[in-house]
């Protein structure tokens, strides 16, 4: 009998495209034979998330089909992993380890799992996130202007 295709699953915002994104694909990537990386639309990360996208979604999208590790982009219109399964058939959902061990974390482990999807973690790069560029810019936007050359 031939081995299960293993088709992984790996969504984020995207935004503010860093290290830590490249290294959650890449490692998705090696476990698994076919990786769609999913972008989360304009529109849910301003309702899910509350924050308005350095990056609009069709740049982001853009970017991460550029990425060789990914073999396709699906945008996520909704916050609800099940719905992107039924569409996609994958097997394998990836996640940063920042998901583990949290309410949301356990919850799409038991969505995921009564599918028979298998939630894997990577170790989250704590020291580049989207988060703190995000502060690095805020804080860059109400400094004063530096001069050039003085």
């Amino acid at each position: 009998m031939p081995e299960r295709l293993r088709i992984g699953y790996a969504a984020g915002a995207f935004d503010l495209f860093h290290v830590g994104h490249l290294n959650i694909l890449r490692h998705a990537r090696e476990r698994c034979d076919v990786l769609i990386a999913g972008v989360v639309s304009d529109e849910m990360l301003r309702l899910v998330k509350g924050i308005e996208p350095v990056v609009p979604e069709l740049e982001r999208v853009e970017i991460v089909r550029s990425i060789r590790f990914v073999d396709r982009v699906h945008v996520e219109s909704t916050p609800d992993k099940v719905d992107a399964w039924r569409e996609l058939g994958f097997t394998h959902c990836f996640k940063g380890d920042d998901w583990r061990g949290t309410d949301k974390g356990t919850r799409l482990e038991r969505d995921l799992g009564a599918v028979g999807v298998e939630v894997v973690y990577f170790p989250y790069t704590a020291h580049t996130s989207s988060t703190a560029l995000r502060r690095a810019l805020a804080l860059l936007e109400g400094a004063e202007p530096q001069a050039v050359g003085s």
